[in-house]
């Protein structure tokens, strides 16, 4: 277990963090989720010893950290670290070597792994040589290479396409039947809702909601439509009986009144739309976030670049 309890971050005049706790459960997906700039990247980095906290404590197995737990964590950053003039193997054997790892042991998991990501051919060429997906890949690799118990990744399918995605999702599944204390950090809220067993979600460096993903969904209800339309969806914001919504190109999250019933709001937006799907179900995190909040991930997210872009430009 990880156990995070009461921490806080500042910089300068920005609290990065401001009282976060929570606790990661063994054999449990822990997500770790908000928008870019909410604090997450700064409490995994306090997790990992990297930087310090003004305040709080962090517990590995009621344990503080020591070098030997720093061995026994597993760390794939959302920025690559990887020596680009390096070849390959060389770089995972290093960063095995780092670990404790023997240059025979650690050669023979690489060569598992490699093979097990389609890698294998590539294992004599530079890191720069390979693709943004295949660096990433091998980020993965070296993160569990030494069979760590608490496994840590900040946006770990950042520059995947779809089939390796897959292919990592099985893989933490495998991870997570061992037992292994799993964080999965992200701001895509749906990549967290396919995965996820507990959840923490973090805005502006606060904790907005924390607990297990089922029972936290079953709090804000059913009463949310799921659309996937061609037209202009701007329409549905204005329709009776919906009181939030998350509109985008050609797909929304509507939540409505418990008065009102579902197919009433289909049956008005069909005047409008071409519907090529719907779906009544439990809201969405996105939708819980945009409830909690008062907006969605992309809108804040949007926001942020806007300040730094004006600021930058004084």
């Amino acid at each position: 277990m990880i156990e995070v309890q009461n921490l806080y971050k500042t910089f300068t005049t920005i609290n990065a963090v401001n009282d976060v706790s929570f606790k990661v459960e063994p054999g449990r997906v822990f997500g770790l989720l908000g928008p870019n700039g909410a604090g997450k990247t700064t409490s995994i980095r306090m997790i990992l010893n990297i930087i310090y906290p003004d305040s709080g404590e962090i517990y590995f197995d009621g344990q503080p950290f020591s070098i030997d737990i720093q061995n026994r964590i597993g760390y794939l950053p959302e920025e690559r670290g990887l020596y680009r003039k390096n070849k390959l193997m060389h770089t995972i054997q290093y960063f095995a070597g780092l670990k404790g790892l023997s240059s025979r042991e650690s050669k023979k998991r690489a060569l598992y792994w490699l093979e097990r990501f389609q890698l294998s051919e590539y294992a004599n060429n530079k890191i720069e040589e390979l693709s943004k997906g295949n660096q990433q890949k091998v980020q993965f690799i070296i993160s569990v290479l030494h069979e760590p118990r608490y496994i840590i990744l900040d946006e770990p399918f950042s520059g995947l396409d779809p089939v390796n995605q897959i292919l990592l999702k099985d893989i933490l599944g495998e991870l997570r039947k061992e037992g292994k204390v799993l964080i999965f950090s992200t701001h895509q809220m749906e990549q967290a809702e396919k995965m996820c067993d507990d959840v923490c979600i973090i805005n502006r460096g606060r904790v907005v909601l924390y607990g297990k993903l089922s029972e936290e969904k079953k709090k804000f209800g059913i009463n949310t439509i799921s659309i996937e339309y061609e037209g202009d969806g701007s329409m549905l914001k204005r329709l009776g009986g919906v009181k939030r919504s998350a509109v985008y190109s050609n797909y929304a999250e509507l939540e409505i009144d418990s008065a009102v019933q579902p197919r009433t709001i289909i049956q008005e937006a069909n005047k409008y739309l071409d519907i090529r799907k719907f779906e009544v179900k439990e809201p969405t995190l996105n939708a819980i976030f945009l409830k909690l909040v008062g907006a969605s991930v992309e809108e804040i997210e949007l926001k942020d670049q806007e300040v730094q872009l004006t600021e930058a430009s004084l």
